[in-house]
């Protein structure tokens, strides 16, 4: 009895498994089957614009997420005061897509796909294999569009555009949103993010 009972249970478990997936088929499916949902509490946030100012980081990834067809890299960001833009430093990624939400500060950011002097990445520098995948960097960005950021503002820098910051008024903070379909960066939990948290950073 107890067996039938147990055997019963899996069933009944297995069904309701099955009528999940199985429920409208000529419908489009998800393309994350029972995928769980992440979420970032915002001391946690904070807590990488803190190690960002003790120990002088710009760039942090704080989770590496499987979407599915797709990866999401959330980032936090803290640069300093710009005066003048510093050489080389436009930047481009072939295959990573990034949206800003500036969180404080301002600056002034040019945006376009047009690069001058490209050189490429080094595969092996830390932002490449964790946060951004390959790319180049130039000196300029010809026919760009410069925008002034400001708290609240939001930029959608599609892969292959280059991005420079020519100018950062006292610093700029903000959180980065990469979308990464071709998965090129590694998964990063909660966690990994705590044992990132709890002790000096390498570089």
């Amino acid at each position: 009895m107890k067996y039938a009972l147990y055997g019963a249970a899996i069933l009944l478990v297995s069904g309701s498994l099955a009528a999940q997936t199985r429920i409208n088929p000529t419908d489009p499916q998800p393309t994350c089957n029972m995928c769980p949902g992440t979420f970032i509490p915002v001391d946690e946030l904070n807590a990488y614009t803190k190690k960002a100012l003790e120990e002088k980081h710009i760039d942090q990834q704080v989770r590496d997420i499987d979407i599915g067809k797709a990866r999401v890299g959330i980032g936090m960001v803290y640069r300093g005061k710009l005066d003048a833009p510093l050489p080389n430093s436009v930047a481009e990624h072939d295959q990573i897509s990034e949206v800003y939400h500036i969180i404080s500060g301002s600056g002034t950011l040019v945006l376009g796909p047009q690069i001058t002097n490209r050189e490429r990445r080094p595969a092996t520098q830390r932002t490449v294999v964790q946060f951004n995948g390959p790319g180049n960097n130039g000196s300029e960005i010809l026919n760009g569009i410069s925008r002034e950021l400001k708290p609240g503002d939001v930029v959608v820098i599609p892969a292959g555009t280059g991005h420079w910051f020519t100018k950062i008024d006292d610093h700029i903070n903000y959180l980065m949103v990469r979308v990464d379909p071709d998965k090129v960066t590694p998964l990063k939990d909660e966690a990994q993010s705590q044992e990132y948290l709890s002790k000096p950073a390498a570089r």
